[in-house]
């Protein structure tokens, strides 16, 4: 399989889209290509396995169980991003399970050979620490937008984020080409499933959204903004190229 390693290929955020292409390079020369059919577990919470998955193609779920004993969605993760890095970091159990939303490919990494290349490459150890505090900083404002917004506009902004971080332009709008469910949006902003199906059918059918199999598309991404209250305050941009100081890009 050939793989882009140009920074356009990959969500800026991602792991992949913050590194030099050298260190791209050595990011998907590790492991081995495994590939997932939608609905296949990657990743099952409370397993003691250490391995990572480097996301080349597709999209994966990640969910955990809450206290009642249901399901709640975490996060997307999509091509150029990492599942599991915590668990081989830390040696802790698997603190959620990740499912492919669609036919997914990725890389897996063994613990031991993903450290022996963090201590080689010190840029790539840096880029991974940041998109760990990246992903700290979002589900703190996924709390914070709980107790700060109805739940019209806690899920404007989470489709804004949604499409900035995995969003492909088209002609008709910004396609977020992983479909989530009613229930998976209500975890996600923290409401009930009856408020979700309002706000989407409100959102419809002032033109803003229209989902499908498997993807849903914004069809107005500035009018959305403005609905989430994102016209001042936004998240923060993404992270610049990592240097690499042992290899030129040129």
């Amino acid at each position: 399989m050939v793989v882009p390693i140009g920074s356009d290929a990959w969500p800026a955020r991602s792991l992949l889209g913050v590194l030099s292409p050298p260190a791209r390079r050595d990011l998907l020369g590790l492991g081995t290509e495994v590939r997932f059919d939608v609905g296949a577990v990657l990743l099952r919470e409370g397993d003691n396995d250490q391995h990572v998955f480097l996301v080349v193609s597709g999209f994966a779920k990640v969910m955990a169980t809450v206290e009642n004993g249901e399901t709640s969605l975490l996060a997307v993760r999509a091509a150029g991003d990492t599942v599991g890095e915590m668990a081989a970091m830390s040696g802790a159990p698997r603190s959620a399970t990740v499912t492919a939303c669609g036919p997914l490919t990725a890389r897996v990494w063994q613990s031991g050979e993903l450290r022996r290349l963090l201590e080689r490459r010190p840029v790539i150890s840096m880029a991974l620490t940041g998109m760990v505090a990246d992903r700290l900083r979002w589900a703190n404002r996924r709390r914070l937008d709980f107790r700060g917004y109805p739940a019209k506009v806690r899920l404007a902004r989470l489709l804004v984020e949604l499409a900035e971080f995995y969003g492909s332009s088209r002609a008709g709008g910004v396609v977020i080409g992983c479909r989530l469910t009613q229930p998976e949006l209500a975890t996600m902003v923290g409401a009930a499933e009856t408020t979700i199906q309002k706000v989407l059918r409100d959102l419809r059918g002032e033109g803003l959204l229209e989902t499908g199999y498997r993807s849903t598309t914004i069809r107005d991404l500035p009018k959305l903004e403005r609905l989430a209250d994102l016209r001042t305050t936004r998240a923060p941009g993404p992270r610049p190229p990592a240097a690499d100081p042992t290899t030129s890009d040129q």
